[in-house]
């Protein structure tokens, strides 16, 4: 199936209907429920994943512990990141990583505040990146906190042939020191030099293992780092990269309801955040499916 199709197509082993946005990425699965899915549903939904790079279902009921099941059968699941708070995961539930502005007692809840998270991928700094993230809406403000996605499938293929010849041999520095909030990770000291920031060292262009597609590997814009060249020379054509990115033709924006799952794939993929009212609630709860080969 097509990613520019927008016909709904209905799966020969269940009634599962994948229904693409019509963007360059993204499809909604409908007449399924995560809890009881059974393989020749899931292997349909796997086949979505890898052709859509990011699903919605909406209208789920899950419990942490559903959501840690469902997830798992993408792959085994890294541990939470430590939030802000120094707090690492929820008691018990190592796998459990709360995206929330939510206080309770003055401290925070979970992590990344009510600002925009500007364009990234999870986790990218790290040697082994995780392969997918699973975000769950349990509760959402009136008004913000969309989620966009985009296509580094379609950025890379829309770079004209002189700049995907200059850059397909370089390697791309990721960021350790900010999450994609802005707020320093833990126990990481603040800098805002790339070239001695701490992040794990990728290839710039990477090849799908799954689809053998070729995509851009930004990961993010801060303390990003073109590894061999001079920092003006780095910063130059990062910048030159991001305007790729930013354009709305290669994005889907989601708009959030409770209940919505979106599951994304972290290796052909960014995405960003709107900010919102404060004064509002918003309680995400996500998991990662841990990396098991590196960028290449």
């Amino acid at each position: 199936m097509n990613v520019e199709s927008r016909a709904a197509t209905t799966s020969r082993s269940s009634n599962i209907e994948i229904i693409p946005t019509g963007r360059q990425l993204g499809a909604e699965i409908r007449n399924v429920d995560l809890k009881h899915l059974d393989d020749a549903g899931f292997s349909a939904l796997l086949r979505a994943f890898h052709t859509h790079s990011v699903l919605l279902v909406r209208g789920q009921g899950l419990t942490d512990q559903d959501l840690i099941a469902f997830s798992r059968r993408f792959g085994d699941l890294d541990w939470a990141p430590v939030q802000e708070n120094g707090r690492r995961f929820v008691d018990g539930l190592p796998e459990i990583y709360i995206v929330s502005n939510v206080k309770v007692n003055g401290e925070a809840i979970g992590s990344l505040g009510a600002g925009e998270a500007v364009w990234h991928t999870d986790m990218s700094y790290l040697d082994t990146p995780p392969i997918a993230s699973a975000l769950y809406a349990l509760e959402i403000p009136p008004v913000g906190g969309n989620t966009s996605f985009c296509s580094m499938y379609a950025v890379y293929d829309s770079l004209p042939p002189e700049l995907k010849r200059r850059i397909a041999d370089l390697k791309i520095k990721h960021d350790g020191t900010y999450n994609s909030g802005g707020f320093v990770r833990q126990g990481v000291a603040p800098t805002d030099d790339p070239r001695t920031s701490p992040g794990a060292i990728h290839p710039l262009v990477c090849t799908h293992p799954d689809s053998g597609r070729q995509m851009l590997y930004l990961g993010r814009r801060r303390n990003a780092y073109l590894v061999g060249l001079g920092l003006a020379e780095s910063e130059a054509l990062l910048d030159e990269l991001w305007t790729y990115v930013a354009r709305p033709e290669f994005a889907w924006e989601h708009v959030w309801k409770v209940g919505d799952l979106v599951i994304w794939d972290n290796r052909c993929t960014m995405h960003r955040r709107d900010p919102f009212d404060d004064h509002a609630r918003r309680i995400m709860h996500r998991t990662q499916i841990k990396g098991t080969d590196r960028p290449h």
